[in-house]
């Protein structure tokens, strides 16, 4: 005769997690309709003190503005001042490049720590100067020479007058990137005759690699904005911890790079051997791993499977949960 108990029964377990999935499918709908034409600006070089200078326009690649900016224009180096710039984790890669650092060095060094408001994820902003001045220039600008990391400035700098947004439209599975037009009253650059599409724009000034490589990281902040008015992933605000290891994750990948090999982590992660090795040296490799992680533990995403003897001890004390056998 069969067992009766409710702990043992196989239809008690099938039901638990039946309603378990029930209940992050409402969630999911939730979440989607959350995001349904939410915007969320990821990209911006705004000055603290402007009054309403985007363009209310949603700009595509196609879609052509007039605009140059180089020693001539009146306002020359005017948008390096008092500039609230995020730095994304790409730039504290090719900035580290650039000065001979470490992502993390650069962050410490030329980073301070603010907050990205739609999703109120904590993110570094490019430090000013201040010289007791009404204006505080950036760290990085020397004189009326210009910028001393150019080759390698960050995508917000390369961005402007443009910025660049994501938006979740009702019916699609995925965010969009679309861009806006930055007139603030002090550039001139707008009155040059120079005519560019904005794809054209994006390819003279060096963007495409920095979105490729930011991707992961515009995703989260996404996700995690449309969640927001919900209470957080699966109703929760991320905690404290979760919210440092976001911090570290992206702005400090020689700190990520300890964890990954110096703590159980790739006991965990299905993680080919043969990575190992490029994860230890490349720091594009380990942020492709570190996005991957970060949306796996934010939002149970397939991104980064466990192992496999992991997995299934995570099961079978799931299954024990239950009161199976």
């Amino acid at each position: 005769m069969a067992n009766s108990t409710s702990g043992d029964d196989p239809h008690d377990e099938a039901e638990a997690l039946a309603a378990d999935e029930r209940l992050r499918a409402d969630e999911e709908a939730r979440r989607r309709e959350a995001e349904s034409d939410l915007d969320v600006p990821i990209v911006s070089a705004l000055k603290e003190t402007s009054a309403g200078p985007v363009v209310p326009v949603r700009l595509t690649a196609g879609d052509s503005f007039c605009f140059a900016c180089h020693s001539g224009v009146s306002c020359w180096n005017e948008c390096c001042h008092d500039t609230d710039i995020t730095l994304t984790p790409y730039d504290l890669i090719r900035l580290a490049r650039h000065l001979d650092l470490k992502p993390g060095e650069v962050a410490r060094m030329f980073g301070t720590p603010g907050v990205h408001e739609a999703s109120g994820m904590p993110v570094l902003k490019l430090k000013r100067v201040d010289k007791g001045e009404e204006k505080r220039p950036c760290v990085f600008l020397e004189g009326s020479s210009g910028c001393f990391v150019y080759a390698d400035r960050p995508a917000a700098c390369r961005y402007y007058p443009l910025g660049l947004a994501s938006v979740k439209m009702k019916g699609h599975d995925a965010p969009e990137d679309f861009y806006f037009l930055v007139k603030e009253p002090h550039c001139r650059g707008h009155d040059e005759a120079r005519e560019r599409t904005v794809a054209e724009f994006r390819a003279d000034e060096g963007v495409e690699p920095y979105d490729a490589a930011n991707r992961g990281w515009i995703h989260i902040l996404m996700k995690l904005a449309s969640w927001r008015s919900l209470g957080g992933p699966w109703g929760k605000e991320p905690d404290e911890r979760t919210r440092k290891m976001f911090l570290m994750a992206t702005t400090d990948l020689d700190a990520f790079r300890r964890f990954v090999f110096e703590t159980s982590f790739l006991d965990r992660y299905a993680i080919e051997p043969d990575m190992r090795p490029k994860l230890a040296t490349d720091d594009e490799a380990l942020l492709a791993l570190a996005l991957d992680w970060l949306c796996a533990i934010l939002f149970n995403e397939p991104t980064l499977p466990l192992r496999e003897d992991v997995l299934q001890g995570a099961i079978a004390s799931a299954r024990a949960g239950l009161g199976a056998t």
